[in-house]
């Protein structure tokens, strides 16, 4: 806009924004956009939200609620995500369950979202019946994301091996092995065995890949895609890992290929 609104025009300016296909604005963009008179501005800003017009979710960081959304006063996470990691400086992807979903996994519908970003910890968001967990990598690797378009424009999504992997690395964050190897057969229709994973060999320990592995082999029956994963694995050097990391170690069966401690004994649910 070339010139400043009023503030109680403030419901123009997000109708405006609307219009170009954004779901969110920040108070430094709205000081910029319209008048200000900081204490008139916020108290339009608390009629809209109780108007349920918009929410905030961080502060300084606004949602945009559209008819469509208007029961659930929310919006999806996948329509502001890319927005809100911007406004807060912070390289990330959207992984784990609902990278999963977003690839197929269509029996998983958590009303939990998952992101992935590094280090200092942010605080998880949990507003009207979202969440939005952010889950800390040391690294955000290069190899193994994806730019999805969505209906707000672009989200930076794991693609199906390093989803495959993070299910793995991540397990307790999620409900555990049976839950992961749940997802894990539902994702295997969206893993190529030949494609995909060679830039993520270097990035990701080994025990992932054995696990990973095991659990394709020996639980869910998919030997090509077993088969794929040893090839990157055979000539490494592989030290004894739990399937369970955590689980007891003593006492419990060997898989001599996979050099697995089969510490548990998952099972899809499908």
């Amino acid at each position: 806009m070339d010139r400043k609104l009023p503030y109680y025009h403030l419901e123009k300016y997000t109708d405006n924004l609307r219009s170009k296909g954004r779901y969110t604005f920040t108070l430094d963009e709205l000081r910029n956009s319209v008048e200000v008179n900081y204490s008139a501005l916020k108290k339009t800003l608390n009629r809209l939200s109780g108007k349920g017009k918009i929410i905030s979710i961080r502060k300084g960081f606004y949602l945009i609620i559209p008819p469509e959304y208007a029961a659930m006063q929310i919006l999806p996470p996948i329509l502001f995500v890319d927005d809100l990691m911007k406004y807060q400086g912070r390289s990330y992807y959207v992984g784990l369950i609902s990278a999963a979903v977003f690839h197929g996994a269509g029996h998983q519908q958590p009303q939990e979202f998952f992101v992935i970003t590094e280090k200092p910890v942010l605080r998880n968001i949990s507003s009207r019946g979202i969440r939005i967990n952010y889950v800390i990598k040391s690294v955000i690797p290069d190899a193994g994301i994806e730019e999805k378009k969505t209906d707000a424009g672009y989200v930076r999504i794991s693609d199906p091996w390093l989803t495959a992997l993070d299910l793995i690395r991540y397990e307790s964050k999620i409900g555990g092995l049976n839950r992961v190897v749940t997802i894990l057969d539902e994702l295997s229709e969206e893993l190529n065995p030949k494609d995909g994973f060679d830039n993520l060999i270097n990035n990701t320990p080994v025990a992932y890949w054995q696990r990973l592995g095991y659990l394709f082999d020996k639980v869910l029956g998919q030997k090509a895609l077993a088969e794929s994963v040893f090839d990157i694995i055979r000539n490494r050097k592989l030290n004894r890992v739990p399937l369970k990391p955590g689980g007891i170690r003593l006492g419990v069966p060997v898989d001599k290929q996979w050099k697995i401690l089969v510490n548990a004994k998952p099972e899809s649910d499908l």
